[in-house]
């Protein structure tokens, strides 16, 4: 046995010489050393095929803290992983629970009168805001990883239900029928977020690009702010679409008779007070609790007010009524089957996707300020699992809030924790006090929800997007204006199609190059990039930006060829030599498909007819093995491929390479 190993290992031993990178080809003394491109060991196809798996979808090596462990420790872990409370919890203080305290009531005394204001957004009785900020925030201090996201109803994602849900039912007419479609939104949101996190599936969630984000978010805001309209002038019939251009036309309509002079002194007195607390809270960092704490002072001054001067019975529109006690159950309520079970899981996917990306970006946002890693596939199955428990439990869709998350961050919060204090604040707030909320004038909560949705256009983004990419302007304008003059489906489908094209378009129209030497160096880089590059006679040197596929490897091609057509004519009309020598630099090159080798064969047939030689330069591991078994070597020479372009280029030209 012991001589069969060995004679096995001599074998491997003389493939891998056969292969190797550090031999070279036969060279006289005098002549500069040429290396041969090394091909990479052979992989067996099970080993491949798992490693790809692995790379794509277990890239964070999730197991790897299971590895060498007892039994009972893989258990413990286990639970850990599920139920992050199980780690952190056992390092828990008193230090850390006055902070979570602090933070805790800071962010409730935010969420209380955000969570009314929000559930209108949505079409729903103002109770439904505050249940959602009771159940949710308790799953995910179990199950979330994130030490700073506070969880609760959001304005673009309420805004998103209420007109999806809308389309289908009449709130006004079957108001019913709209909440338990509400739920089930809830509950196929749930399902989604969970399957992609179990799944590992949460790189879907990154089609959605930053700039496509920032347009849809501005656009979105504005919507919501002209919405408030109808409880900031004191508005009584009112469009239900959301487009500019019906509401503003809605609101002129009303001008005359519609308006009411009390709520507007309402909505204007305190929007100016909210935004003034912000100024504050921007221009001195320790101040941070003032515009955390201004909405609750805000409902409390407003509410007492109205309810001294009786101004309801002047036309004030006043909240009136918010159902007393905890969540009631709802999964009896939720549609599993008939006609709306398909509405209820569209309207949800496209719910969940967009509270999903929200929250990620939040958690991530707060993790690298604190420096501490957010694993999102976990993220994922904890807010699934939140709004899936929701669901059942009267709440519509949750998500981390930028707002609340940010108030939670200054107050100083250590843990998951401050959810949990909020949550219990609200609890408390709907045992005992939401009957003072009678009072309440909607001009209040619409001046709230205006002050808290103008963070989220960001004209800073948007700036700096335009001068870095023009295509993820727009991406960024197509969303935003697609939001704002059409409806917030229109603006999230532009928002997805433009990203999408532009993944498109960088794959089908990959980037290629000229390049040129750099004086007194052996190096080559893009003749634009570098204009004092210069080109080696009767050599071009054409480097590829992208792997070589079935969608592109035409195009590439024929631009190569472009690229040889329109030197070939400068040479002529100047009287200088000919390509000899067409040189792919391929270091970009990460892969190659058979439909990249038949575009390479068909290139180098193209070339033979006008006596230019192909030669390629650095390819990589998966590409030189590709070429390998595809025989495209043997077609082109092994002695055409090279390590550098400056190999390459001395090789076949090494007088020529001298003088340039």
């Amino acid at each position: 046995m012991a001589s069969v190993h060995s004679s096995n290992e001599e074998l491997e031993t003389k493939e891998m010489d056969t292969r190797s990178l550090s031999s070279s080809r036969n060279h006289s003394q005098g002549t500069p050393y040429i290396h041969k491109v090394g091909l990479p060991p052979k992989q067996k196809l099970f080993k491949e095929f798992t490693n790809t798996i692995k790379e794509t979808f277990f890239s964070d090596d999730p197991l790897r803290p299971f590895k060498h462990q007892p039994k009972s420790r893989k258990f413990i872990l286990g639970v850990q992983a599920i139920f992050p409370i199980f780690e952190w919890g056992r390092g828990y203080n008193l230090l850390k629970f006055r902070g979570d305290l602090i933070a805790g009531l800071t962010i409730a005394s935010l969420c209380i009168p955000q969570d009314i204001g929000y559930s209108k957004l949505a079409n729903l009785a103002p109770q439904y805001g505050l249940y959602s900020s009771f159940v949710p925030p308790l799953i995910y201090a179990i199950m979330g990883s994130s030490r700073d996201i506070a969880i609760g109803p959001v304005a673009v994602v309420s805004l998103l239900l209420g007109t999806l849900l809308q389309n289908e039912i009449d709130p006004n007419t079957n108001p019913d029928d709209y909440r338990r479609l509400a739920f089930t939104a809830t509950f196929f949101a749930g399902i989604t977020q969970a399957t992609l996190g179990i799944l590992r599936m949460g790189f879907l969630i990154d089609f959605l690009s930053h700039a496509a984000i920032v347009g849809f978010m501005g656009g979105a805001a504005i919507t919501i702010a002209l919405q408030q309209l109808k409880g900031f002038l004191g508005i009584r019939k009112f469009t239900k679409k959301t487009d500019i251009v019906s509401v503003m036309q809605s609101v002129f309509h009303s001008a005359h008779h519609g308006w009411n002079w009390q709520t507007m002194v309402i909505g204007a007195s305190f929007l100016t007070f909210l935004l003034f607390a912000k100024y504050i809270g921007k221009k001195k960092k320790n101040l941070f609790w003032v515009p955390a704490i201004a909405p609750l002072i805000s409902v409390i001054l407003s509410t007492f007010f109205v309810y001294i001067t009786h101004a309801e019975k002047k036309g004030v529109e006043i909240v009136r009524h918010i159902e007393k006690g905890i969540n009631p159950p709802s999964v009896n309520e939720i549609f599993f089957t008939g006609e709306y079970l398909a509405k209820g899981f569209k309207i949800g996917v496209v719910a969940g996707m967009i509270a999903l990306t929200e929250a990620i970006a939040i958690g991530r946002t707060f993790a690298s300020m604190k420096d501490y890693q957010l694993d999102g596939n976990k993220e994922m199955v904890a807010l699934g699992t939140m709004n899936i428990v929701g669901s059942m439990t009267s709440c519509y869709v949750s998500t981390g809030s930028f707002s609340r998350s940010a108030v939670n961050y200054m107050a100083g919060c250590q843990t998951a924790v401050s959810n949990i204090v909020m949550s219990c604040v609200v609890f408390l707030t709907l045992q005992f006090i939401t009957p003072l909320f009678k009072y309440t004038p909607n001009a209040i909560l619409a001046a709230i929800i205006i002050s808290a949705v103008i963070n989220l256009i960001d004209f800073q983004a948007a700036i700096l997007i335009w001068k870095i990419d023009k295509f993820d302007f727009v991406a960024c304008m197509g969303a935003f204006f697609g939001v704002i003059f059409a409806s917030v489906e229109i603006g999230l489908l532009i928002a997805v199609s433009i990203s999408f094209a532009k993944i498109l378009l960088q794959v089908t129209r990959p980037r290629t190059a000229i390049l040129g030497k750099i004086p007194s160096t052996t190096v080559y880089r893009n003749i634009q990039q570098y204009p004092e590059a210069t080109k080696v006679p009767g050599v071009m040197i054409v480097r590829v930006d992208s792997a070589i596929y079935f969608s592109n490897s035409n195009y590439i091609k024929e631009r190569i060829l472009r690229w040889l057509a329109d030197e070939e004519e400068l040479l002529k009309e100047a009287y200088l030599p000919s390509i000899e020598f067409l040189i792919v630099e391929m270091s970009p090159v990460t892969d190659i498909d058979t439909s990249g080798i038949h575009a390479l064969e068909e290139l180098h047939s193209s070339l033979r007819k006008r006596d230019i030689q192909l030669v390629l330069a650095n390819p990589g591991p998966v590409v030189i093995d590709k070429i390998h078994a595809s025989h495209v070597a043997n077609l082109i020479g092994e002695d055409r491929i090279f390590l550098t372009v400056a190999e390459a280029v001395s090789s076949c030209s090494p007088k020529l390479a001298e003088e340039a």
